[in-house]
């Protein structure tokens, strides 16, 4: 009996570690305005400006959005709003200051893109 008890307790703790790690490290998004759209045609405008999807990333927790200000968090290379209008919604990070807006638990075609300058 004593022989099963330790490895039994090892499993256990196993797999409660293992959604924290599959979730991702904690990070941070870049500060700046995320102008957002949705693909063009080809024979029209490369994107759709979608002003109401746009954020501003204020700080390394902080967003504001057009209809209010609120919270994120970053795990690996999910960023999802935690309080305020958006919360609940999620963005897969794509690239350095590219992301596309989850939708039906995938990437979708709402893209979001760090303005400079």
């Amino acid at each position: 009996m004593k022989h099963f008890a330790t490895p039994f307790f090892l499993l256990c703790a196993a797999s409660l570690a293992a959604p924290a790690i599959a979730q991702g490290q904690i990070g941070t998004v870049e500060r700046g305005l995320y102008a957002c759209e949705l693909p063009g045609t080809a024979a029209g405008a490369v994107g759709i400006a979608q002003p109401d999807e746009n954020f501003t990333i204020l700080s390394a927790s902080r967003y504001s959005s057009p209809q209010g200000e609120g919270t994120y968090l970053r795990r690996g290379n999910r960023l999802t709003m935690t309080s305020g209008p958006r919360n609940g919604n999620s963005y897969a990070i794509q690239s350095n200051g590219f992301l596309r807006k989850i939708e039906n638990g995938e990437p979708g075609r709402l893209r979001c893109i760090r303005q400079t300058g």
